[in-house]
């Protein structure tokens, strides 16, 4: 066996995709650069680790299961009649994600919440952390055929355990009992382990409408919620109705 056959099989063993495909360029580069040996090693085992960094964002991504992947850049802060630019930049720091704390996004239909949310959790994505989006309706729909096949505790442990839950359209659809106390479940299993970014339409005071018009469960869930939790208010016309406006 060659000397290069015997390398690439033990890259390959060792799993060093990277490494495999481009060792040969860089030894290249380094006999015309007069690299040491040092700084040689150094640059393969640097692109290795970019490699499976890359390699795990991209899993994390995929496995938060975003509609689409939005970013704080592509939102356009021109549309909404009022908002604090400060603030949402702020929370892109992620420190709320330490406490863990929460983020409710409050507003009208059509002023970029989603947007926001999908972005922290991408944010969160790229710094490590594990998320997961689901709207309320598929949260409540995923939980209530569990709890028919019995196996709602499995997958209450799917929305419990990421580090980042991304809640979307809370309040756009009525809640039934069932849904209600499922969707309580699921805030009180985060409640001080996990931080959720929250999208909702309606105000506070709307929220046992919501909740079936049970006001003890609603403001069990706003008590959970809004212990560490900040408030980004957004107000203005759909972005969606632009045209026709």
């Amino acid at each position: 066996m060659k000397p290069t056959e015997e390398l690439d099989a033990y890259l390959k063993e060792l799993q060093l995709t990277w490494t495999a495909q481009e060792y040969e360029a860089l030894a290249g580069e380094a006999a015309q650069n007069h690299w040491p040996h040092a700084d040689y090693l150094r640059r393969v085992l640097e692109g290795e680790c970019l490699r499976r960094r890359e390699n795990r964002i991209q899993r994390r991504i995929q496995s938060a299961r975003f509609p689409v992947v939005k970013t704080l850049s592509g939102f356009n802060w021109s549309w909404p009649k009022k908002i604090n630019r400060e603030q949402i930049q702020n929370l892109f720091r992620l420190a709320f994600l330490k406490e863990p704390g929460n983020v409710i996004l409050l507003g009208g239909v059509g002023l970029g919440k989603t947007h926001l949310a999908t972005a922290l959790g991408y944010a969160a994505c790229l710094e490590g952390q594990s998320v997961l989006f689901a709207t309320a309706v598929d949260l409540i729909n995923t939980l209530g055929a569990a709890q028919t096949q019995h196996r709602l505790k499995a997958e209450l442990k799917r929305y419990a355990a990421p580090r980042l839950l991304v809640l979307d359209e809370v309040g756009y659809l009525p809640i039934d009992k069932q849904g209600a106390d499922l969707l309580f479940q699921v805030i009180s299993a985060r409640y001080e382990c996990g931080s959720i970014v929250l999208t909702t339409n309606k105000a506070f005071k709307q929220w046992p409408a919501i909740f079936n018009n049970d006001s003890t469960l609603a403001s069990a869930v706003l008590d959970r919620l809004l212990h560490h939790a900040e408030i980004v208010l957004i107000e203005g016309s759909s972005y969606r109705m632009k045209e026709k406006i």
